[in-house]
């Protein structure tokens, strides 16, 4: 105590006038051992006996020391002394009277959670995340609902909306209830200010809200699904003058979103409505001036409604495809310039500018750049989703994403994407018109492959060429494109380790097989560097991926590259990076499943390598739970096709124990393949004693499908219904696996039922 008191003596000292005794009070300061500082201060600070100014500076100085000192300070300090550090901080928020003191207090917590968030987003104070979500929610309603000060509530509208767009379903769907009955209170009292007073401001941004916490709560939103619809029609019905357009795009922009969230079973009795007013307005398109903001909204919306409906949008691409190409076909102005010609030019003008070095810069100007490149991603959107019945549109759009590549990126990673899903469009039409259309598109891929100056780019083009590729299959390359071709990743490769900034992409190995390895010989002395255990992981990661395709799709003749790859692919199982050894473990996955007898070795050497790294601290962090899925996957495939190299009695209870896989969904899919053989073979180490663990299983099968790893289309979703059917007729059986499953887990149980 007496301690306590002669640093409250010295803190004020140091904000005394005299610089003799201000001087002799730093330096008595300065001595003061770090750990101690932040126990004095915090006491300070929490003192309510002290006076506000000697609590200011207290604050001060704790926060500043956190600022400059976190790491030689905070680590020493004892679990309690964090714990209690972080406990007062949050107190002190809540029950400080001084404004100015709160204030400070708030500052110093912003610095620490700062400081407690590691490089890998792990958040080390996660009360003070769910204080937040008590309290700075609340905070956002309540100044929502300060009628006297609009532009206030519009802020703390707009603020919601980032917090809630960043803000984790399982964090928000907590305080749901509350948030969504305070909207629908703003939003009814805005709406009727609207119509009494033609006010818009806030309700544009509630509307917003809204749409912003239903897209992030999706099935969550179901039970308010009818608080909200009836309004927002009303709004898009009735909001038809041009200075409400903004707002009317919006709330079409809300319906789509919340469509989107609650599913086509809440949503259909509504869609008819719903389609005949985004019918209305798109008739009307051609009377909107070229930068009505409603044009934007439209467009995603229809995309929007594509998914929800289905197949069933099919009837829709008449009335929607024509101001869709039209905005996805604007073409930007751009100028090559000169110093003098770029003083009289500037990006307040809607120009953006490349130094092209010589006094020479490029301009593009930006105005309508961002609505082509949503109406590009909504073309791929149309693609995917409705495949053969997007036949008539596919010629056009080709045509448009072949042209030459245009700022910004979003257009050139649509173009690409767009490349195999048109292609699968065009099936339906025979082969020739598939051919003819490919070969369209071929030269252009080829050719951007060698121009793209952005390396995300070139993964996504060199990506949908690969898939091009193994769609159209052998005999789709030519000579020339294959020397074309190997000119051009030879560049890449020999440029990469240069300057160690490009990425190697895919090869087309899985259409060609061992006609491409002349080709990729060639390449091999370039690719064998980058697996060296000198270079940089993601290197390393990628020269493994490709000598992983090899061995997938050109095995067994890829045992005589065995030399160069083997040992290094073993090694990388134990490796530091989580990208590398993820790598590593497919490698071993696809050697046991396509490599053959040579391989039988390094499967058999792999297993305890493989089993280790799924077994250590850590391995199902968030940074390391792709590489251990990749892990146990592979396990799983030596025990499937190469059980001679596993003791597979001794391996198999562990593997059951780890699944499944929530989030590399092509290896859960090879997972619930082995274990439906396993299950239909009647396994006993699977099924237990009396089948003591099918529970265990019932809860993998359903977390599964819960988590999309198995969906209705995949081939094991229809054996592992009949698993569940056939456990359905053991009365006792069945109530015992039902019993141990929560109600979502339920769900997708009948939800499998239902589809497979």
């Amino acid at each position: 105590m007496a301690e306590q008191q002669q640093f409250y003596l010295l803190l004020g000292n140091l904000m005394s006038p005299d610089n003799g005794i201000r001087k002799q009070s730093e330096e008595t300061y300065d001595g003061i051992p770090g750990q101690n500082k932040v126990t004095f201060l915090l006491q300070a600070v929490r003192d309510a006996t002290g006076t506000e100014e000697v609590k200011q500076m207290a604050a001060v100085l704790l926060r500043r020391l956190l600022s400059s000192s976190f790491e030689e300070i905070y680590p020493g300090l004892t679990v309690e002394m964090q714990t209690a550090v972080k406990t007062e901080l949050l107190a002190s928020i809540q029950t400080e009277a001084s404004p100015n003191i709160r204030k400070k207090v708030c500052d110093i917590a912003a610095e620490l959670s700062r400081n407690l968030v590691g490089d890998d987003g792990n958040n080390q104070w996660p009360e003070l995340l769910k204080f937040l979500f008590d309290s700075v929610i609340s905070a956002l309603l309540q100044t929502m609902e300060d009628q006297t000060n609009p532009r206030v509530q519009a802020h703390a509208a707009a603020a919601l909306i980032n917090f809630t767009e960043d803000c984790p379903k399982s964090l928000l769907v907590p305080y749901l209830e509350s948030l969504v009955q305070h909207l629908h209170v703003i939003m009814v009292a805005k709406l009727q200010e609207l119509i009494q007073k033609g006010t818009k401001l806030v309700l544009e941004q509630v509307v917003t809200s809204i749409a912003s916490v239903a897209d992030t709560a999706e099935e969550k939103f179901v039970p308010y699904y009818d608080l909200f619809m009836p309004s927002l029609k009303h709004i898009v019905e009735n909001a038809v003058q041009k200075e409400l357009r903004l707002l009317r795009g919006k709330t079409i922009e809300c319906i789509s979103l919340i469509g989107l969230a609650v599913g086509k079973e809440k949503f259909m009795p509504d869609a008819s409505a719903v389609m005949q007013l985004l019918l209305k307005t798109q008739t009307d398109f051609n009377d909107l001036e070229d930068d009505d903001p409603q044009i934007s909204y439209m467009i995603s919306a229809w995309a929007r409604m594509c998914k929800i409906l289905g197949k069933e949008f099919q009837q829709y691409l008449p009335v929607v495809m024509g101001p869709l190409m039209k905005t996805a076909s604007i073409k930007p102005e751009v100028a090559l310039l000169d110093t003098q010609d770029m003083e009289n030019i500037s990006e307040d003008d809607g120009w953006e500018f490349v130094n092209l070095g010589d006094q020479q810069s490029f301009g593009i100007k930006t105005a309508g750049l961002e609505e082509k490149a949503t109406a590009c991603q909504m073309l791929v959107c149309y693609a995917k989703e409705l495949k053969e019945g997007f036949v008539e549109y596919t010629e056009q759009v080709v045509k448009l994403m072949c042209c030459p590549l245009t700022p910004p990126v979003r257009v050139r990673v649509a173009a690409a994407e767009s490349m195999p899903l048109l292609l699968e469009c065009a099936r339906v039409r025979g082969p020739d018109y598939l051919t003819q259309m490919w070969h369209f598109m071929c030269d252009a891929l080829i050719k951007s492959i060698g121009t793209e100056p952005d390396s995300d780019v070139l993964s996504e083009i060199m990506h949908a060429f690969a898939k091009c590729v193994e769609l159209m299959g052998d005999g789709c390359l030519n000579t020339e494109h294959f020397e074309e071709l190997g000119g051009i990743l030879k560049g890449k490769l020999e440029e990469h380790f240069k300057n160690q900034e490009l990425r190697q992409g895919e090869d087309p190995y899985h259409a060609y097989k061992e006609k491409v390895l002349p080709w990729f010989e060639q390449l091999m002395p370039l690719i064998v560097q980058l697996i060296c255990p000198s270079r940089p992981w993601a290197d390393r990661q990628w020269g493994l991926c490709i000598f992983d395709d090899v061995v997938e799709h050109c095995s067994p003749t890829s045992f005589k590259y065995a030399d160069l790859f083997l040992r290094p692919m073993l090694q990388s199982l134990v490796d530091a990076s989580p990208e590398v050894r993820q790598a590593g473990a497919y490698g071993v996955g696809v050697m046991a499943q396509y490599g053959g007898e040579s391989y039988r070795p390094f499967c058999t050497e792999a297993i305890a390598l493989l089993v280790g790294a799924i077994q250590a601290a850590e391995s199902r962090s968030k940074e390391n739970v792709n590489a251990t899925e990749n892990c146990i996957s592979a396990v799983g495939k030596v025990m499937r096709f190469r059980p001679e190299c596993a003791n597979v009695t001794e391996i198999l209870p562990h593997w059951l124990a780890w699944l499944p896989l929530n989030e590399d969904k092509e290896e859960a899919a090879h997972t619930f393949d082995f274990l439906c053989d396993l299950i239909e073979s009647n396994n006993p180490i699977v099924l237990g004693p009396d089948n003591s663990n099918l529970p265990k299983i019932f809860l993998i099968i359903a977390e599964g499908v819960a988590n999309e790893s198995v969906k209705s289309e995949d081939a094991c979703s229809k054996r592992l219904a009949n698993v569940v059917r056939q456990v359905q007729t053991s009365g006792g059986l069945w109530t015992q696996c039902i019993s141990s499953l929560n109600e979502a887990q339920t769900k997708a149980l009948q939800s499998l039922l239902s589809s497979a």
